[in-house]
């Protein structure tokens, strides 16, 4: 695996290839069961992957939950970004 530094200033390193987590649960009728999730993050870690993209609105924040309990024994060796939504529908009213 190749790694890169995160920014300019963080001193991360991260593995190139980020492990998108989008496809985690089935909350939207498709897309990988707890199980085969708990497989493909362990294959990516033994393969020395240690980047990990998510969001909240990922199969309705379920790809969270389920980062969020597999990644417990890996917690200290990988970098999880998160990304936040607001959801659909109109942007709110400004003030």
């Amino acid at each position: 695996m190749r790694y890169k530094i995160l920014g300019r200033r963080t001193g991360l390193k991260v593995s190139a290839l980020c492990l998108g987590t989008g496809m985690f649960g089935r909350a939207w009728g498709y897309g990988a069961a707890p199980d085969e999730a708990r497989s493909i993050l362990q294959g990516y870690v033994e393969a020395g992957g240690n980047f990990i993209d998510t969001a909240d609105n990922y199969q309705h924040g379920e790809a969270e939950r389920l980062i969020g309990e597999i990644v417990a024994p890996y917690r200290n060796d990988l970098v999880i970004a998160s990304k936040f939504s607001r959801g659909a529908g109109p942007a709110p009213a400004l003030a």
